[in-house]
C-alpha cells in the first residue's frame, strides 16, 4: 500500500528571462526559420498582465506555462521568452486577432488556400470558412489577398472576440 500521494497534473514550463523582442536583428532570422517549421508558440496576455512578473498562462498550442521574470523586467508584444532549436515562445499582447475568410470563386479558395501553405499561416477550417490566426501585422495578411477582396471574390471579416 502506497503512502504518497499523486498529482496527474502536468507541471508548468518555466520561463524566467525575456531573451529580446522578436524584432532584434539576431533573433528575427531565427525566428523566421523557426516559424517555417512550426516551431514558434505564443502566448496572449491581457494589455494589464504585461507588468505582472509572475503568471501562470497556457499557450496557443496549449502548453502550460509559469512566468517568474526578475525584478524590473518588462514584458511587451513580441517578447522572446524562450529560444533554443526546437522552438521559441513569443508575447502577444491582447487577444489573439483572427481573420475570417470566405471565397466565392474556386480560383479565389484556391489562391486563399495557396498562401495560407505557403506562408505558413495558422488557421482552422470550418466549412467553406478560412479562420486565420494573425501573427504580427494585420495588414501584412491582408495585402496579401487584396486584390482577391477588391474583385469582391474574398470576404473577410473579423470576428467579434469571445
Amino acid at each position: 500500500m502506497s503512502g504518497g500521494c499523486t498529482s496527474t497534473a502536468a507541471v508548468p514550463r518555466l520561463l524566467d528571462t525575456v531573451i529580446g523582442h522578436e524584432s532584434d536583428a539576431e533573433l528575427a532570422d531565427i525566428l523566421h526559420e523557426l516559424r517555417h517549421h512550426r516551431a514558434v508558440d505564443h502566448v496572449h496576455l491581457e494589455p494589464a498582465d504585461l507588468d505582472r512578473r509572475r503568471l501562470r498562462v497556457t499557450s496557443a498550442d496549449g502548453v502550460d506555462y509559469a512566468l517568474a521574470l526578475p525584478r524590473g523586467t518588462t514584458l511587451r508584444d513580441g517578447s522572446v521568452l524562450s529560444l533554443d532549436t526546437d522552438g521559441a515562445v513569443v508575447v502577444r499582447a491582447g487577444a489573439p486577432i483572427r481573420l475570417r475568410m470566405r471565397a466565392h470563386t474556386i480560383p479565389a479558395a484556391i489562391r486563399v488556400g495557396f498562401l495560407a501553405g505557403h506562408l505558413h499561416w495558422k488557421c482552422d477550417q470550418d466549412g467553406d470558412t478560412l479562420d486565420v490566426l494573425v501573427d504580427g501585422v494585420t495588414g501584412d495578411y491582408l495585402a496579401r489577398v487584396r486584390t482577391l477582396i477588391e474583385s469582391g471574390e474574398l470576404e473577410v471579416t473579423v470576428p467579434e472576440a469571445t
